[in-house]
């Protein structure tokens, strides 16, 4: 299932690099003004080779971050502080999504450089963030049973990838009265839970991040790269940071940890090189592009809000763990609006 998901990923981000140039490829603008002086192609190139290393860097940090906590007795995922990081991380997650995908989408897709018939008599953006979220749902749902069903009356296996093994009708069983466990004690159901978030979210991010990425490697503002670049910084290490938790608590091993936390950090600076080759095409407020950006901003949105307010703050809030006590449950509404509010006066810059 893992593999599966690892080389749709890759058939993503080749699918992206080959229609991204015909979709947004485009000269056609509505003739938006903007401010001729902050508009130069030759300063703008350096800063956005800069934006290429710093968001790579600061990418890699806010996703490995969690990973190497397991070393750190008091961060591992046992402990409450854990759980209060990753409710601070579960809060700048949902934040992306209503503050700053969300209002990007009702941005573009209501923009008066679109014709009034359809896109101003209809809420584009609100019905395809809730067709994304039902979607994802059900894309939830149906992994875990499918990855449950794959790998029922199979075997976890500490040395490897602690995934099921079967073999023929033979099955190779450590585990007792048919219930799977990992070598760190946790239940296989949540085990699978786990490794469904992880991959769903990455997904989303994902899109998101390329989106973003195209935006900046496109502009030659620099007024707006200068600013676009630190708050993309701190926005991506925060992201980093939430998804690299689901990543630690899917218990993968070293190698699909490594690919995972790979395909984040360089999302962005992909978008960005795309950006750049597209730069002397690409109109941002050509109709065609504001309708794909809009649409793809709209469905990333829907995701982000479904993964963080269902997969992550809910099934942590209504878990045994924060259920038996109040006094964490108090910590962690702090560090989810602590997360949600830094999140939330980023969408000033970003």
């Amino acid at each position: 299932m893992t593999n599966y998901c690892f080389k749709h990923m890759a058939i993503f981000f080749i699918l992206i690099s080959i229609l991204a140039p015909r979709v947004l490829s485009v000269v056609e603008d509505c003739g938006a003004e903007e401010d001729n002086s902050c508009v130069n192609k030759s300063k703008a190139l350096p800063l956005k080779i800069i934006a290429i290393v710093s968001i790579l860097i600061t990418s890699m940090i806010g996703v490995c971050l969690p990973l190497v906590t397991r070393s750190i007795p008091a961060l591992s995922p046992e402990r409450s502080l854990f759980v209060i990081v990753k409710a601070f991380a579960s809060g700048i997650i949902l934040a992306t999504g209503f503050m700053h995908v969300l209002p990007d989408s009702f941005d573009m897709l209501s923009s008066s450089c679109l014709k009034e018939h359809p896109w101003h008599k209809f809420p584009f953006t609100g019905f395809v963030a809730m067709l994304s979220a039902l979607v994802t749902m059900a894309i939830d749902s149906i992994a875990t049973s499918l990855y449950s069903k794959k790998h029922n009356g199979g075997v976890t296996n500490p040395e490897g990838d602690q995934e099921m093994a079967v073999a023929g009708n033979h099955v190779h069983s450590h585990h007792h009265h048919g219930s799977l466990s990992t070598k760190d004690g946790l239940d296989g159901k949540k085990l699978l839970r786990y490794r469904v978030i992880a991959m769903v979210l990455e997904l989303g991010i994902i899109v998101h991040s390329i989106v973003i990425g195209i935006s900046l490697g496109a502009s030659n503002n620099t007024c707006t790269i200068k600013g676009l670049v630190a708050a993309l910084c701190f926005h991506q290490m925060f992201e980093g940071m939430g998804l690299g938790g689901c990543i630690l608590q899917a218990e993968y091993k070293f190698m699909k940890r490594a690919i995972m936390a790979f395909f984040f950090a360089v999302t962005t600076p992909f978008g960005i090189a795309l950006g750049i080759a597209l730069s002397t095409t690409y109109e941002e407020n050509s109709p065609r592009a504001l309708i794909t950006v809009g649409l793809l901003n709209a469905s990333s949105a829907g995701l982000l809000i479904y993964m963080a307010l269902v997969d992550l703050l809910a099934a942590d809030f209504m878990g045994d763990k924060l259920q038996g006590s109040v006094k964490l449950q108090i910590k962690s509404y702090m560090a989810v609006l602590l997360g949600a509010g830094g999140m939330s006066v980023m969408a000033i810059w970003a």
